[in-house]
């Protein structure tokens, strides 16, 4: 008897991928050339791809326990990488497996965040951390069945995590008097399903079936992919299967048909619950920066402060000034402008239209603006240098460590605004005129609706919905703009109908595209 093997690529992967490549420099600087958009689309209806690939994974064993040749209590899952991931996941939520071997992934998340490795969306679950879980969780799930742990020398998945995710289980294992039902195997080379890795499967597999003795893996022959296609063209949606895109508009509308128009304490108490907001108390302490010039602003003269919105973190507010000034704000008034960067306090006040214009209709205003976290002044070298943009670069690293976190980047940076907007009131400024744009005008939008201070609001370039992202194929929106589940409690357009009281003004509004 030999072994049955089935082959699978879950949605969003082999014959199943789906992503948008465009050269989005112009709107967003440079190294802004792909994104990878299949799986964080979905956070926004409640999902989560990896869930959707596990769910997959079931299905495929749902079919291959139907097959005459297969012995329902002999069936073994294993995979690399991606695949090291589903097998993974797929030990916590199915116990029909008889045996597993998830190769180069299993390590741990601190590993990975210490190392500063930004793992594909599907390899974070959301709250994952706030839960208090890591890798071996999950293969301890399927305890005390067989498991080897697949890791390597050289991989970007340290192998000192695949050594700790072990020592746990190990432990477990000794608990429930099975010891010898967990292995580690970790190769001498890089990432990959090499044959030492291959032949460590093969052995720990044929020690659990009896089904052969072999210990090395006999010569191969590669197939052409044409080959190993199971459609005609290499693509499932040819077929006229459903996409990732297709299920997530559906999800989309079914939320906006059910929720309806949101407003008043309603819509407060969801964009607080949604964005996970921590409770505020009084006006934040700051630092006074330094001292800028000859920076082509708005204004001759100007000074950083650090405003401390929470512990350890700082929003970055620079206020413009006629003449020299080195220390605290001077009150002057219940007036005053607050500009949410998009990216970048320095040069949009250099190069952004919007900000000389609300300057001149305001000229005796003095006029704040703030860099939230993880933008501007605050930018991180997080992933390499210049990162910030790429598909694995820090932005989206801090995005998808949150989301884990439970507490969602954009909740952070709204966060950071109204801890802004309580500093000005805390001087005197309780008639804000709250100026944003792009990016910072997620956070700009949110902290308005629901901060009193604010009694006046102009917003560029904001997002016309999140439902136009969640029911679009292709979207250039980033992560850390995203907010999980948000479509099941409100969408943008119910702020927007909240600031009509404030004296909104939109302008130039993207879609789903930034366009």
């Amino acid at each position: 008897m030999g072994y049955a093997c089935l082959i699978f690529d879950p949605i969003g992967q082999g014959e199943r991928l789906q992503y948008v490549k465009e050269d989005l420099t112009p709107r967003f600087g440079a190294g802004v050339t792909e994104h990878l958009i299949a799986g964080n689309q979905q956070f926004l209806v409640g999902e989560f791809l990896g869930m959707w690939r596990a769910w997959d994974g079931i299905r495929a064993l749902d079919y291959l326990a139907t097959r005459p040749e297969v012995d329902p209590q002999q069936i073994g899952v294993t995979g690399n990488s991606g695949g090291g991931t589903m097998t993974t996941w797929l030990c916590g939520v199915e116990q029909r497996w008889s045996m597993a071997a998830p190769s180069c992934f299993v390590t741990t998340f601190r590993r990975n965040m210490e190392n500063e490795l930004p793992a594909d969306t599907e390899q974070c679950p959301p709250r994952a951390l706030a839960l208090g879980l890591d890798h071996d969780d999950f293969l301890a799930a399927l305890a005390p069945k067989p498991i080897i742990i697949l890791g390597k020398e050289r991989d970007y998945f340290d192998a000192r995590g695949v050594e700790e995710a072990h020592a746990r289980l190990s432990r477990l294992y000794q608990l429930l008097d099975a010891p010898d039902n967990i292995a580690v195997f970790i190769g001498p080379t890089t990432h990959g399903y090499t044959q030492e890795n291959r032949e460590a499967m093969y052995r720990w597999f044929n020690g659990v079936t009896k089904v052969s003795d072999a210990t090395e893996e006999p010569p191969l022959t590669i197939e052409e992919d044409e080959v190993l296609w199971c459609t005609p063209k290499g693509q499932v949606a040819e077929l006229g299967a459903r996409t990732v895109f297709q299920f997530t508009r559906d999800k989309s509308q079914q939320l906006a048909a059910a929720r309806g128009a949101v407003s008043g304490d309603a819509l407060t108490r969801a964009m607080t619950d949604v964005l996970k907001l921590p409770e505020r108390s009084g006006a934040p302490d700051y630092r006074i920066l330094r001292y800028l010039s000859s920076r082509r602003y708005p204004l001759p003269q100007a000074v950083a402060y650090a405003v401390e919105t929470e512990p350890g973190i700082q929003a970055l507010v620079y206020r413009l000034y006629q003449e020299s000034w080195v220390s605290r704000p001077p009150r002057t008034g219940p007036r005053a402008l607050l500009y949410v960067a998009h990216l970048s306090s320095d040069a949009e006040l250099r190069e952004e239209p919007l900000v000389r214009d609300v300057l001149q209709a305001e000229p005796d205003t003095p006029l704040f603006t703030c860099d939230v976290r993880g933008i501007g002044e605050s930018r991180p070298e997080t992933c390499g240098v210049n990162t910030f943009h790429s598909r694995y670069g820090s932005d989206y690293f801090y995005a998808i460590h949150s989301l884990m976190l439970d507490r969602p980047y954009l909740g952070q940076k709204t966060h950071d605004v109204l801890g802004v907007l309580d500093w000005l009131t805390a001087l005197g400024h309780t008639d804000v005129h709250l100026v944003a744009k792009g990016w910072g005008a997620l956070a700009g939008t949110f902290a308005a609706v629901l901060h009193p201070s604010v009694r006046q609001v102009t917003l560029k370039n904001a997002l016309t919905a999140y439902g136009d992202v969640a029911e679009s194929e292709e979207y250039a929106w980033p992560l850390a703009a995203l907010l999980p589940d948000v479509l099941a409690h409100f969408d943008l357009p119910d702020c927007y109908r909240a600031l009509e009281a404030k004296q909104l003004r939109i302008m130039e509004p993207w879609d789903a595209m930034a366009r």
